[in-house]
């Protein structure tokens, strides 16, 4: 496999990874949360390091899908107190994981092969070195599997948590008394989005990563009303950013990630301005009495 299809192909399957566990946050409204997530994770990798002395450990995955999980779980605990409301929970966890982080590295961890620019905005080029072998032939980018299992991993649990995950996000107190769980159901998926934004910390940073799980599936929920057309929508978005961005960044000499974000910002003020187009539009034709059919429901229906 040459180089420039392994980052290619490296960049759809972290895209898609991304996207997928991403139509469930948007549409919970914790897009701001992968943010934190992103943030909170570097001293978990700085840990997992100092552990393991390897930077390709998957101790490095488990300890920052760890520590994005301390964000979910002190956002929640201060929420709870009702003495600070909104988003401002996060402002208070995740800038304190980062900087703990961030000053780790810088006095303590000077041999960990980091510096601000791979923290912000990753470096898919640079991953896609570390080849795997068999038979004496090269299969692609290391990185490219993991990115596959984690891709693998995130169908699995939406699949089998799907209906759960419905209930949760859309009607929590039902499923609080039927008896689904909907915390342990909400922390599933946070914990796959924390696994998922490890993943692709060096492909995409601490930054750049929050356009791929975010925007996307933003992209969908302008354009379709139901769950499952939704996610459909959400994966073809990111794999066709994700190719149109990789010749976007090599066309300029770029990082691929900022390419791929670019791309996934303009398609998605794109569709905005038609969708806010149609909606004039639509508006217009009820004034002079035209008759609408009903919004299809989110879930499904037809």
């Amino acid at each position: 496999m040459s180089f420039a299809v392994g980052v290619l192909l490296l960049a759809v399957v972290t895209a898609m990874a991304c996207a997928l566990p991403g139509v469930f946050v948007v549409v919970r409204g914790q897009a701001m949360l992968v943010d934190a997530i992103s943030h909170a994770i570097l001293p978990g990798i700085v840990v997992g390091f100092a552990l393991t002395g390897e930077m390709q450990s998957p101790a490095l995955v488990v300890g920052a899908a760890l520590a994005g999980l301390l964000v979910v779980l002190g956002t929640e605990a201060i929420a709870r107190t009702g003495l600070i409301t909104g988003d401002a929970p996060q402002g208070l966890v995740f800038p304190a994981l980062f900087s703990a982080g961030v000053l780790m590295v810088s006095a303590s961890f000077g041999d960990i092969h980091l510096d601000t620019h791979a923290v912000l905005v990753g470096d898919l080029n640079l991953v896609a070195f570390e080849q795997i072998e068999v038979a004496g032939r090269e299969i692609g980018p290391k990185y490219l599997y993991v990115m596959l299992a984690l891709l693998a991993l995130n169908s699995v649990v939406i699949g089998v948590l799907y209906r759960r995950l419905v209930a949760a996000t859309f009607d929590p107190e039902f499923a609080r008394v039927a008896g689904l769980a909907p915390q342990r159901v909400g922390l599933a998926l946070m914990f796959c989005v924390a696994m998922t934004v490890t993943g692709a910390f060096n492909a995409a940073g601490a930054i750049l990563v929050v356009a791929l799980v975010v925007v996307p599936a933003a992209t969908a929920r302008l354009v379709a009303d139901r769950l499952p057309a939704m996610i459909a929508i959400a994966l073809a978005v990111a794999g066709v950013g994700a190719i149109a961005g990789f010749g976007l960044a090599y066309a300029v000499d770029a990082p691929t990630s900022a390419g791929m974000a670019v791309f996934y910002g303009l398609l998605f003020a794109a569709t905005l301005a038609a969708r806010g187009g149609r909606r004039g539009r639509r508006t217009t034709g009820a004034r002079r009495g035209e008759r609408r059919p009903a919004a299809r429901n989110l879930v499904g229906g037809s």
